[in-house]
């Protein structure tokens, strides 16, 4: 074997990871939608989630991209440790699929149909349809399946031109000394092992190895406990992904190594046992592409057989190996940025967590307005504390989702990025007026002051038109009901009307002498603040309605409810009459 082929195996080993990491990728954004889908419908039944690691991971040719999908799932609470232990499982059988495809590169004969079969036969003719996509598609989907059939094409290519460039090593002896040296199974496991997590693709390893066997020189003796070996490399990845995640994230990343090296720990001494006492004499003949893909699929199946009905002994010894911490609080989970792989469910993901920053703002808002008659110091914590979680959300959320909008997204994707976006702020600002309200609360009840009787009357039922308001709001946008959006701008309206005759009949209470002038910028600055609370349910609302017509033009909305419209006239009429003070 000369330099050249030296050089010629290396860059042919270059397209095959090229071509493999390119085709990953672009199956992962092309499969996005459909994994969404897909693990959407995950419950905790073993089986169904074994199902849905191995459909995820055939479709996207990558059990390292699987684990570290599950890892930021895990992170960001879309799924939960046991579920995501039978999704490993599945990845691992799912992989195998990819040595399927690459055992074709061994198909040999003269035969029409098997020249047909070969890589070489057919991989021009993907790779031109590829370009053709890639170059003149108008569309992200078809620039993505362009890129899937060029990546596939590129690693097929590299696989032929490895496989060639290898070849001479069958009359080299040290090379031949090299895999008897591995047929000692512990030297083996090791050698994948190594191999894979440098690589950190079982596949790709599985696909060199495949490679290697048109030497003649791998054996299955040889090729077994590498195979094994491939395994423990691959939880590289995880491991790695799981660095700076809670725990229940690195517990996944646990599982999926105690799941991997268990499994090699148990049909290793089997595989030694049979090689030591009945010496088949399949051990010691050349494998070949497809037997190795056989071997590749067998020992994950076995695996799964035997440690699937034992998931819950992995999810314990994950949580024995990362234990509970007491004196952390792990209540709020941070967004995953591995969820960006998966566009689709990084924006489901979004959404949820804006609810429940919604969930927050209303809930402050009516502690608050609770203590209008009664002040508590407790509460009053209790409504800062909810404040600086929406500030808390806001700011995640906000630079998440703008990391978000910068990777290829679908159109419906983008629509709700732009509608998460605009009713963060409002929902936002309810919680800051929140907390300008129980100052305005504090300030009465530290200079012992108290409203008037009809003040407080006016008031309460002020509160009550804005805590109606937000509750709309809420349902509106939590459940993207459009007709309760429309019942918003009305008694926004009706809310301002009431603003602007507590104010007039504040300035005639003055006048009579019946408050004082101090008290009464504080009873301004309250009434403003729950006006302005009815203002960003106005946005919110809105904007539900806007996203429901793909149209966010604000403006042109808040017209079209207003005008000429008996609906909206009936709503105001009907909340008029339900909150409006007698003249």
């Amino acid at each position: 074997m000369t330099v050249f082929d030296v050089l010629t195996m290396v860059g042919g080993l270059c397209l095959f990871l090229f071509g493999m990491n390119i085709m990953g990728d672009a199956l992962e954004r092309r499969a996005g939608n459909g994994l969404k889908a897909i693990l959407g419908k995950l419950t905790k039944n073993k089986f169904t989630g074994f199902l849905t690691g191995l459909a995820v991971t055939s479709i996207i040719q990558s059990s390292s991209a699987t684990t570290v999908m599950v890892v930021g799932f895990v992170n960001s609470g879309i799924m939960t440790l046991k579920q995501s232990i039978s999704v490993i499982m599945g990845a691992n059988i799912g992989t195998t699929v990819t040595a399927w495809i690459l055992s074709l590169g061994g198909i040999s004969g003269d035969n029409l149909i098997l020249q047909l079969l070969k890589p070489m036969s057919f991989t021009p003719v993907l790779a031109l349809i590829g370009i053709g996509f890639t170059m003149f598609g108008k569309s992200s989907k078809k620039k993505d399946t362009g890129t899937i059939l060029l990546g596939f094409a590129t690693l097929m290519f590299g696989m032929d031109i490895m496989s060639g460039a290898v070849a001479g090593l069958r009359n080299e002896q040290w090379f031949c000394d090299l895999f008897i040296a591995f047929q000692n199974p512990i030297l083996g496991v090791l050698a994948g092992a190594i191999l894979t997590a440098i690589i950190q693709s079982s596949s790709a390893s599985v696909g060199i190895l495949q490679a290697l066997s048109v030497t003649g020189a791998v054996s299955y003796g040889a090729a077994v406990p590498i195979i094994m070996g491939q395994n423990i490399g691959t939880c590289v990845t995880a491991l790695l992904s799981s660095f700076g995640t809670n725990r229940n994230a690195k517990r996944a990343a646990i599982v999926h190594l105690s799941f991997n090296v268990i499994g090699t720990i148990i049909w290793l001494i089997v595989f030694t046992l049979i090689s030591h006492f009945l010496k088949p004499v399949l051990f010691s003949q050349a494998a070949s592409f497809a037997g190795i893909a056989v071997a590749h699929s067998l020992f994950n199946i076995a695996c799964t057989a035997i440690l699937l009905p034992m998931s819950g002994l992995l999810e314990k010894i994950a949580i024995k190996l990362v234990p509970d911490k007491k004196d952390r609080d792990d209540t709020f989970v941070e967004l995953d940025d591995r969820l960006l792989a998966t566009p689709a469910i990084a924006v489901s993901r979004c959404q949820t967590f804006v609810c429940e920053m919604a969930g927050i703002c209303r809930d402050g808002l009516k502690l608050c307005l609770n203590m209008i008659n009664s002040y508590d110091a407790k509460t009053a914590e209790i409504v800062r504390e909810y404040e600086e979680k929406a500030d808390h959300y806001e700011d995640i959320l906000g630079t998440y989702l703008v990391k978000l909008s910068g990777h290829q997204i679908s159109d419906a994707d983008s629509a709700t990025v732009s509608k998460l976006l605009k009713v963060m702020g409002d929902f936002e600002r309810i919680t800051d007026h929140s907390v300008n309200v129980l100052e305005s609360i504090e300030e009465l009840k530290s200079r012992e002051a108290e409203l008037t009787d009809v003040a407080q009357e006016e008031i309460t039922v002020l509160c009550n038109a804005v805590i109606e308001t937000v509750d709309l709001a809420y349902e509106a946008f939590v459940n993207n009901a459009v007709e309760t959006a429309r019942s918003v701008e009305p008694l926004e309206q009706v809310v301002d009307e009431l603003k602007r005759k507590l104010r007039n009949a504040h300035i005639a209470r003055l006048k009579a002498g019946e408050c004082t002038i101090d008290v009464g910028f504080i009873w301004i600055e309250l009434i403003t603040n729950l006006e302005r609370i009815s203002d960003h349910c106005s946005n919110i609302a809105v904007c539900v309605m806007d996203a429901s017509e793909n149209n966010m033009n604000m403006h042109a909305s808040l017209r079209s409810i207003k005008k000429d419209s008996p609906e909206f006239t009936e709503k105001f009429d009907l909340y008029a009459r339900k909150y409006m003070l007698n003249e």
